[in-house]
């Protein structure tokens, strides 16, 4: 039980996938500010079914039929083909979000498919997955959350001209990452 809440917690505070593994940083970075959390919300649960559905699909059948080399073409259609049916539950659930066009961010997200990937490195089982899907899952809605809101007061400040837009977001996202480098020392194993 203490592995897995340690999984939780370091894969979203210190080995975060959008900060530690450079994945997501397409999403993070196009994403709007009124859409923040419908787009974490979409990233979490998809995360989280890709995480198991990807896990038992490896584990249970093609590491015994000896299919370890099609791992990308078992974990990249799952994940693309559950986007879709996902987006619509999610609206039907959180009514008050808007989950209209976040299909093309949640299709060019690599945090998807680099969890999947780093999952079946090793056999942790079914409750390390589904832990390291819901840390990554929520370490992705808490980096852009905050990168939206470090975004919103660039916008409200007087940021010099060669700065502005991307380069002030780029910086912005480095300064995220070297703070969350001060919880690299949270937990020693």
């Amino acid at each position: 039980m203490t592995e897995i809440v340690l999984t939780l917690i370091s894969t979203a505070l210190i080995n975060n996938f959008v900060l530690h593994w450079s994945l997501g940083v397409d999403s993070l970075l196009a994403s709007e500010r009124r859409r923040v959390h419908a787009l974490g919300i979409a990233t979490t649960c998809l995360m989280l079914i890709v995480g198991g559905l990807g896990h038992a699909l490896y584990f249970g059948l093609l590491v015994p039929l000896g299919l370890n080399s099609l791992r990308l073409f078992v974990f990249l259609p799952l994940s693309v083909l559950l986007i879709a049916p996902l987006l619509k539950v999610l609206a039907k659930v959180f009514s008050t979000l808007s989950f209209d066009g976040l299909w093309p961010l949640l299709l060019g997200n690599a945090s998807v498919l680099g969890l999947a990937l780093i999952d079946s490195r090793d056999d942790h089982g079914i409750f390390y997955a589904t832990a390291l899907s819901i840390g990554a899952g929520l370490g992705f809605w808490l980096v852009l959350s905050l990168f939206c809101d470090l975004r919103q007061r660039t916008l409200d400040n007087d940021v010099p001209l060669p700065f502005r837009g991307l380069p002030i977001d780029l910086i912005g996202a480095g300064l995220i990452a070297v703070a969350f480098l001060g919880f690299s020392g949270l937990i020693k194993t």
